[in-house]
Order: structure tokens, then C-alpha cells, then sequence
């Protein structure tokens, strides 16, 4: 069922981080791994999920970013255009609308209708063409795309996982962006217990070392979609298995 594009949560206040564990994560206040369990050692976590991740697709935002389509103004937009839109459609249709404009000014010049048009196949493509048009005009006028948190949430339609998404991937700066996936299976994996992304993302923050801010997002997208899924996650064949606490975990598939 579709639902209305990202709404503005309230901002999370991230400490730096880099630390190590606390026991704000429950794997850190374990005495001892569990039986068939190793220590969670996140270092150990993100070599395998590369290996896990090389043959799958790429997450959107990164794929277009490997495809040339990596400025920060690109990033928001294509940001702003997956909202509730599943990366196979996210990048033909980030495709379709850079093809017409790759700036801020390209993009104003474009009328709503062509924008919506150009949209086609995303959710809410009039909302969204809107705000892509509104934002294109703010950006214009000052000369950049904000690099801030609060910059980019001031801009129209851009709420804090499109603005995680922005600074991440279009300017390089660390920010962990959560989606569905990262919440699930960074709550799966008994690193953080948090009910929401949006408190997931808060309880990452103080503990996911600075180094792995971005690619949380761009390996558990993938990671999420094809093993670590919503329903019987494929656990049985999972590289990560032995670091994985399974938490909540009910009916896993064995192959």
C-alpha cells in the first residue's frame, strides 16, 4: 500500500562517533556470545557484508552515484524521487529526468507537467515534482545545495534520511542514513534495540564507528532486499550468521 512521501520527524541530535560499543548496544553488554555465536565485532561485520553484497545490485542512490550521477544536487533529487519507491524503478526514472536536467536551473526551466511526466513510475509524482521544482528554485537563488542537516531539512519535501542520503553519498561527509532495511537488521542483529528508524539512527550514532557511517546504508539496502529479509530471512546460507543474534528471528529459511 502506498503512503504519503517521507514526512520531517523530529531532528535526531548524533553524537560523533567512532567509539567503541557501549552498553547502549546489547551485544556489548553481553557476559559471553550466545551458543554457535561469535563476539559481534563490527569491523568483521562490514568485511562480510561486502563479500555478501559484490554480487547484488547496488542500493539506488550509490549505484547513480557509480553511473556519474554523483553531485549533490543529483543525490538530493534522486534522493527525494526513491522515497517509497523501490530501486528498480528509482534509477530508470532518476535516468529519464537527468537526461532532460542536471541542475537546479535546468530543473526550474522545466514546467511541473514535464517534471511529473518525467516522474512517471515513482509514487506521488505530482508532490514529488513539486518539491523537486520548489527546492531546484531555492538552490538556483543561493548558488549551492546546503551541506548541513538543517539546511538540506529546510528545503521542501527533504526530511532527515533524504538529507542523510545527501550529505553521504553527494558530499562525502559522514551520516547514517536508515532506512527500513538498516533499522531491521541492525535491530536483528542485537547491535542497537530501538523501535523506529528514526530511533535507530539515534542509537547508531554514539556506537557505529565514523568509518562505516555510509556504507551501513549502502550494504544493508541490498543485503535487506535479497538476504536479510522482512520475512523468513535466509539465515542458513548467511555469512554473517555466527555474528547475527537473530533477534525477533521466528522462521528462518535454511537455504
Amino acid at each position: 500500500m502506498r503512503t504519503a512521501p517521507e514526512p520531517k520527524p523530529r531532528r535526531a541530535t548524533a553524537a560523533r562517533a567512532g567509539k567503541p560499543a557501549s552498553p547502549a548496544s546489547p551485544v556489548a553488554a553481553e557476559a559471553s556470545p550466545p551458543p554457535g555465536k561469535d563476539p559481534f565485532d563490527i569491523d568483521e561485520v562490514f568485511r562480510l557484508l561486502r563479500q555478501a553484497t559484490a554480487p547484488l545490485p547496488k542500493a539506488a542512490m550509490f549505484d547513480l552515484r557509480d553511473r556519474g550521477y554523483s553531485s549533490p544536487f543529483e543525490q538530493l533529487v534522486s534522493a527525494l524521487v526513491s522515497a517509497r519507491t523501490r530501486d528498480e524503478t528509482t534509477i530508470p526514472v532518476c535516468l529519464r529526468l537527468f537526461a532532460a536536467a542536471r541542475t537546479p536551473e535546468a530543473m526550474v526551466a522545466l514546467p511541473e507537467e514535464e517534471i511529473v511526466r518525467l516522474l512517471y513510475g515513482a509514487t506521488f509524482p505530482e508532490p514529488k515534482a513539486r518539491d523537486i521544482r520548489a527546492l531546484s528554485a531555492t538552490i538556483a537563488a543561493s548558488g549551492a545545495v546546503p551541506d548541513t542537516v538543517e539546511g538540506l531539512t529546510a528545503l521542501r519535501g527533504v526530511g532527515p534520511k533524504i538529507a542523510a542520503l545527501t550529505l553521504g553519498v553527494g558530499f562525502n561527509k559522514p551520516a547514517i542514513s536508515v532506512d527500513i532495511h538498516v533499522h531491521r537488521i541492525a535491530n536483528r542483529w542485537g547491535y542497537v534495540a530501538a523501535k523506529t528508524p528514526e530511533r535507530t539512527m539515534e542509537a547508531l550514532a554514539p556506537i557505529l564507528p565514523e568509518r562505516y557511517w555510509i556504507e551501513i546504508n549502502e550494504r544493508l539496502v541490498p543485503f535487506g532486499k535479497f538476504v536479510c529479509t522482512g520475512e523468513r530471512p535466509r539465515c542458513g546460507t548467511c555469512l554473517l550468521l555466527r555474528q547475527c543474534r537473530q533477534v525477533g528471528v521466528t522462521a528462518p529459511r535454511g537455504a
